[in-house]
């Protein structure tokens, strides 16, 4: 396997928002929004902020160990556990909802854009020791967007009935949605290897959070990355003061709203803060705490709580207490001695919204930097893409242009009309100079003459450049043929294509290969092409 990486800017994939460019350029409007630019220095300066907060270790260190119970792990899994006691150890973050075998691409380069700085920190800083962690959001409750992934083409959906938090789910028919996509994938070099480590990892789990643990952890464990789930009594039991203020004052709402309403007038606003911002989950239900007066209501249930009976059940059970977008980062830049987190354009502009929520609890606001984003090009679009004569920018424009591009530059005919076009203008100026002296008031009959001629031109040139282009039928295919295999759905490949497939053909080299080519803090897009 050979891969080399060529870089475009992310403005030239036309495939990101504003916000999202913005902050890769560090425009002066978001500023305002975050506390440390994203480089050495930045990180530099939130280690020193980091080491003012107690972070409870303990709870952390206690946590990791209770889950990797009964799993075989790695000798440097087992010392970024232990070493997350020291006070000089900081963790570098990401996180993501536990996807049905990882979900799409880009879960896999948030993971590995972690790993590679906290290696290229422990370089940079001797003096301290840095752990990349994988935060599960295994909390969350939209089935429908973890429950599936698409391989070759097609969307393969894991039915079940399950409610509530998908983490806690159990993993019951996995098996057969296995069984049903390990004949395209065991018949490749390392398919076989893969099926059964699906087999392992997640039927032989009692819920999807273990399974996405084990998985995560035999795809990364090598590196020493730590998976963290914080769905956790002892871990939760850290944020009871701020959940008794959001219930009872509401404090959060207020603080991310101001925020957002002065990031909307230049960007969208990605999280609008509800008055709660806590979810209650219990026997399989993960739903939305309203207040109605003095009484506390779980959405869609007939269960219901006065304050003191809503603060004696955060008290006895804060596993039973979720928090939703606005407050999940500050629980988990509180149980974890986070320094930078990595994260995609949407969530780096919610955590824009955040700072003076952070400000306010006294809780260390990390370094953002954006997560890496690549577009994988095997063998066989190498060589369509060097059939066609197209760069690594040019695959990212679109269809139409492209094709017009590629036919005006092999036909042997003079397919714009450019040079006749100023012939034409030239013709008709000099038609006004003569009616000019005849009749001023012409003038407007001679633009109208004009104008109709220049449209029977412009006509003329689109129907030559349709006749050519039925000559290239074949380039025309071929040209589909890349930009459907490239972009899927009309989307970028890393937000839809799973890691199975890739997996299947390479093992883990492919990830070994990520790592190699990843970027820190270097912001360009990669095309990684194979030889």
């Amino acid at each position: 396997m050979n891969f080399t990486a060529e870089w475009i800017s992310y403005d030239s994939t036309n495939a990101f928002s504003a916000l999202a460019i913005d902050y890769l350029h560090q425009h002066t409007t978001l500023q305002p929004f975050y506390k440390y630019n994203p480089g050495l220095g930045g990180i530099g300066r939130a280690i020193e902020e980091r080491k003012t907060f107690n972070t409870s270790r303990k709870n952390a260190v206690a946590a990791l160990k209770t889950q990797y119970q009964g799993i075989d792990v790695c000798e440097k899994v087992t010392f970024n556990i232990e070493k997350l006691a020291d006070t000089s150890t900081f963790t570098v973050c990401t996180a993501h909802q536990p996807n049905l075998f990882t979900g799409y691409l880009y879960f896999i380069y948030k993971i590995v854009h972690a790993i590679k700085l906290a290696d290229e920190l422990n370089a940079a800083y001797p003096q301290y020791h840095f752990v990349p962690v994988y935060y599960m959001g295994s909390e969350d409750n939209d089935l429908e967007e973890l429950n599936h992934i698409y391989l070759n083409g097609d969307k393969l959906t894991w039915e079940t009935n399950q409610t509530g938090a998908v983490g806690r789910m159990h993993t019951k028919g996995l098996d057969a949605f296995i069984h049903r996509i390990s004949g395209e994938l065991s018949v490749l070099e390392h398919g076989q290897e893969l099926v059964d480590l699906l087999k392992s990892c997640y039927c032989q789990s009692s819920s999807v959070q273990e399974g996405t643990l084990k998985f995560v952890n035999s795809l990364f464990e090598n590196y020493g990355l730590l998976v963290l789930i914080a769905d956790n009594a002892a871990l939760k039991k850290e944020m009871i003061k701020v959940f008794e203020d959001d219930l009872l004052q509401h404090t959060p709402a207020a603080i991310v709203k101001k925020t957002a309403a002065e990031l909307s007038k230049h960007y969208h606003a990605q999280v609008n803060p509800r008055d709660i911002n806590l979810f209650y989950m219990k026997d399989g239900i993960r739903e939305r705490i309203i207040k109605n007066g003095d009484q506390f209501e779980i959405n869609n249930t007939n269960t219901r709580f006065s304050s003191n009976e809503i603060l004696n059940e955060l008290h006895s059970y804060p596993e039973r207490f979720s928090p939703n977008v606005v407050l999940r980062g500050l629980f988990q830049e509180t149980i974890l001695p986070n320094v930078a987190f990595i994260g995609g354009g949407s969530e780096i502009a919610y955590w824009l919204e955040l700072k003076e929520m952070f400000a306010h609890y006294k809780v260390p606001y990390p370094v953002l930097i954006q997560r890496n984003s690549f577009l994988i090009v095997e063998q066989k679009m190498t060589r369509l893409m060097e059939k066609l004569q197209l760069s690594a920018e040019d695959i990212f424009k679109d269809e139409a242009l492209l094709l017009n591009n590629i036919i005006k530059a092999r036909s042997t005919l003079q397919l714009t009309l450019e040079k006749e076009t100023g012939q034409l203008a030239a013709f008709y100026n000099h038609i006004r100079l003569l009616t000019n002296q005849v009749d001023i008031t012409l003038t407007e009959h001679v633009n109208a003459l004009e104008t109709k001629a220049e449209k029977a031109l412009k006509n003329l040139e689109k129907k030559m450049l349709r006749a050519e282009k039925n000559k290239y039928a074949a380039l025309t295919a071929q040209l589909r043929k890349l930009k459907s295999g490239l972009f899927p759905n009309n989307t970028l490949q890393e937000r839809v294509e799973n890691i199975l497939p890739y997996y299947a053909r390479y093992g883990k080299s492919f990830i070994d290969m990520l790592y190699e080519h990843a970027p820190t803090f270097d912001k360009k897009f990669g095309v990684l092409r194979e030889a």
